[in-house]
């Protein structure tokens, strides 16, 4: 399934100027929407019913649709098929049930080493006829703004620049060194796994998000770059039967909400 891209065409006039007008739908059906959350569960042991191509290719798709900063999309997904790395991957989690049965392993992948390349391919790929001015600047700037520096040699002078504008205005506080770009990167990517096994709920299979893996090993299955950061490890199938294990537990809300 292909993913609908919004029509740039639809204008309205606000204050005397041109904009880009996308309706959101109110169609949507809240109560399946919240049915596909509560139905999410980690589950750890599946069938050996495959996944159809289609519907994983339709399930990545919604994973790109993910909100991620300035639409720089930092993220790979290695779908597992090989054989081989398949089961160098399952011992990598440990040989836990959700990724020895898991019909697709998915490895969810941050990445810093390509801001520079997707700032200018935005710039490119624009979805307006015209690039407006401050668009251009802004993108133009990404590569400064996110660069370290060789040995994190640019941070401390940027750090000390925004303290002092921050002396007058509300300035951004980051990434300055390079693990902020990389939690950075992993923010944005995080979101991207959200949609991704929410997708596959919405199609009836279910999903593990597995952060306990040897991320040595896996760096190595894959051949990553020290610019990619394995955050997490999706194991994918059907639900069987004794699939989950406990009960969901979520402590009080109170615990986490604040009205201020």
């Amino acid at each position: 399934m292909e993913s609908v891209e919004p029509d740039t065409t639809k204008t309205v006039m606000m204050n005397g100027k041109s904009r880009y007008y996308e309706p959101a739908p109110t169609d949507i059906d809240v109560e399946n929407f919240r049915k596909v959350l509560q139905s999410r569960r980690s589950v750890r042991k599946f069938t050996s019913k495959p996944i159809p191509e289609a519907v994983l290719d339709d399930c990545l798709d919604m994973a790109m649709l993910a909100p991620n900063s300035s639409g720089l999309q930092p993220w790979t997904f290695y779908v597992v098929r090989s054989p081989d790395k398949k089961k160098q991957m399952v011992k990598a989690c440990m040989s836990q049930l959700a990724a020895s049965t898991a019909q697709e392993l998915i490895v969810c992948v941050a990445r810093t080493d390509r801001i520079d390349e997707f700032a200018r391919q935005m710039l490119r790929e624009w979805p307006t006829p015209t690039l407006p001015t401050v668009v251009k600047r802004y993108y133009q700037l990404i590569p400064l703004s996110y660069n370290p520096g060789p040995l994190n040699s640019f941070a401390a002078v940027k750090k000390s620049a925004v303290a002092l504008g921050g002396l007058f205005t509300a300035v951004p506080r980051g990434p300055f060194n390079r693990q902020d770009v990389k939690l950075w990167a992993t923010k944005s990517t995080a979101l991207a796994c959200e949609n991704l096994v929410l997708a596959l709920r919405a199609y009836g299979f279910d999903t593990c998000m597995m952060e306990g893996f040897d991320e040595v090993r896996v760096r190595k299955i894959l051949n990553l770059s020290s610019a990619e950061l394995p955050i997490m490890v999706i194991g994918a199938g059907e639900r069987e039967l004794d699939g989950v294990f406990w009960p969901q537990v979520r402590f009080d809300r109170e615990l986490f909400i604040r009205k201020v």
